[in-house]
């Protein structure tokens, strides 16, 4: 069914295909089997959507990365978007170009994906979470409302990230010139966790299991399978291994 106020240029449309009213499918745009775009929806040209997949209304897939001026990285990207099977996107998400998601993941209402991020399958991207450039996320991750994901960073599988998390990439605070060398997110290793409020800063990798305790703050690398406090975080004491 595709209402009659939708705007639709492509004619790749699977079966049992719902697009509703006001949204907008612009040429060049894939449809799997029986996915559904509610209303006010805009789709860009070179956006592969999975079967299945549902598009809540008001998100926006497929916008141009634009730097106007302002930013000391420019951007650079590919113009297309692969959203995998059975995926939902919840209202008002923005999905840049040079994206890929993985099937069964779900995002949140107003969620932000940049450019040259990777997410997997399973995922939870939670509502107004925001997913900074060149990031890659691992399978059966969960990263909770309100938390920033900074550029360039690596998270793994199984990952838990809790609400209003922050990350940083830069510790000059742009105070001096700018050098994508030196511009690297942290790194969270498989089964990590973060709690909630903690913040971690540019370049700390959280080890394999470990679990960073509410409001810390990480200054440096946290050693696998401990539990981290604290502000700086300090490990307290060590972990079961389950793995």
């Amino acid at each position: 069914m595709i209402s009659n106020t939708a705007i639709v240029q492509t004619t790749r449309i699977g079966k049992d295909v719902q697009i509703r009213e006001y949204a907008i499918v612009r040429d060049n745009v894939v449809i799997g089997d029986e996915a559904v775009i509610h209303p006010f929806v805009v789709i860009e040209p070179g956006v592969t959507i999975g079967n299945r997949v549902e598009i809540f209304p008001g998100a926006y897939i497929g916008k141009e990365p634009k730097g106007a001026g302002a930013m000391s990285r420019s951007p650079s990207f590919e113009r297309y978007v692969r959203i995998g099977d059975d995926c939902s996107i919840g209202p008002n998400a923005v999905i840049f170009y040079d994206v890929e998601i993985g099937p069964n993941t779900l995002l949140g209402n107003g969620a932000s994906i940049r450019e040259k991020c990777r997410i997997g399958c399973r995922c939870i991207i939670a509502s107004y979470v925001t997913i900074n450039y060149n990031t890659v996320i691992g399978d059966r991750s969960k990263i909770m409302d309100l938390t920033h994901i900074t550029g360039n960073c690596r998270i793994g599988n199984d990952v838990f990230v809790s609400l209003t998390v922050g990350t940083t990439n830069d510790n000059s605070m742009d105070k001096f010139p700018f050098d994508p060398a030196k511009v690297h997110g942290p790194i969270i290793e498989d089964g990590a966790a973060v709690g909630a409020g903690a913040t971690l800063i540019a370049n700390v990798r959280i080890g394999k299991g470990a679990i960073v305790g509410a409001g810390a703050v990480v200054t440096r690398d946290i050693p696998e399978n401990v539990l981290a406090m604290g502000v700086p975080a300090r490990a307290v004491r060590a972990l079961e291994n389950s793995s």
